[in-house]
């Protein structure tokens, strides 16, 4: 007489796959809603389920072993395909609203695709998009007003958020010539932008000159304006379009563009999906992610 075959818990298979893709016991845990030894116990009866260790725990930062490598991607399958059985049914917290925030520059080129995917997968779940610069997002969130939010957050200091991804920061402009010209005419948002201020603070600690040659909220401005040849800006390097020219020296390198999504206290139901379906999608960098018919496609 055969065995009982094993019954996977998908409870214990999404705790899994949330630390591996926030590479953080203690990021996971605030996206779940659940403590770090939580976490940490939902994870170690996992490996007592499949009798194999998944994460090494040797180290600082989260490994997985070759039987954690193996897994992955099939709790991925069966996470997904969990996930669209109980859409299809429409039942419990698959109805509501996700309150979703994120940049400008980052919901036109990255989001398209993410939130339509998960819009035909919950119908019945409301999406709210709020663009604003990070800041602002932030203060929506301490008020109650945001569930999700990717945001831009500085490489140094405490740690905001699951880290998404991390990408290059360079100058643009339409011509070379451009970074010659003193003092520097600088195409950026108004602050609170991170780009504007890793810019001037690049600027300052080199000792160029700088004046404000265009200042708008709108990328689709900033856009307009590099393409007229009013001045220099700073875009992330996966962004920039073939009809602008990429400028190193004379000017100073500019730390990476880091990408967070942080998630309100508490988050869980149809905002804790979506961020699953985020951090899923972007979880290898922002190019994995098919761009919006129309936007030009970087170097």
């Amino acid at each position: 007489m055969s065995s009982r075959p094993l019954d996977l818990d998908i409870d214990l298979l999404r705790t899994f796959v949330t630390v591996v893709e926030t590479r953080s016991f203690t990021r996971a845990a605030a996206l779940l809603n659940r403590t770090q030894p939580a976490i940490s116990l939902q994870i170690r009866r996992l490996e007592t389920q499949l009798g194999s260790p998944l994460i090494d725990r040797t180290g600082r930062s989260v490994a997985l072993t070759t039987e954690g490598a193996a897994l992955l991607p099939q709790a991925r399958r069966l996470l997904r395909l969990n996930d669209e059985i109980v859409a299809t049914l429409g039942e419990g917290d698959l109805e509501g609203e996700v309150r979703f925030g994120a940049p400008e520059d980052i919901a036109t080129l990255h989001l398209p695709g993410i939130l339509g995917a998960f819009a035909r997968s919950h119908p019945r779940i409301r999406l709210s998009v709020t663009c604003d610069f990070t800041a602002n997002l932030l203060d929506q969130m301490s008020r109650g007003m945001l569930d999700l939010a990717l945001i831009k957050r500085e490489p140094v200091g405490p740690e905001l958020g699951a880290s998404v991804w991390k990408e290059p920061l360079v100058w643009v402009a339409q011509d070379l010539a451009l970074a010659a010209e003193t003092p520097l005419p600088l195409i950026v948002a108004p602050a609170p932008d991170i780009y504007r201020k890793r810019a001037l603070a690049a600027l300052q600690s080199a000792g160029i000159a700088f004046r404000p040659a265009f200042t708008s909220p709108s990328l689709a401005g900033q856009m307009a304006a590099l393409r007229a040849g009013l001045g220099v800006s700073v875009l992330p390097a996966a962004m920039i379009p073939r009809d602008l020219v990429v400028i190193a020296d004379p000017l100073p390198p500019l730390p990476d563009s880091e990408i967070a999504l942080v998630s309100a206290s508490g988050t869980g139901g149809p905002a804790g999906l979506l961020a699953q379906e985020v951090l899923r999608a972007l979880e290898r960098g922002p190019r994995n992610v098919e761009r919006p018919a129309g936007f030009p496609t970087g170097l």
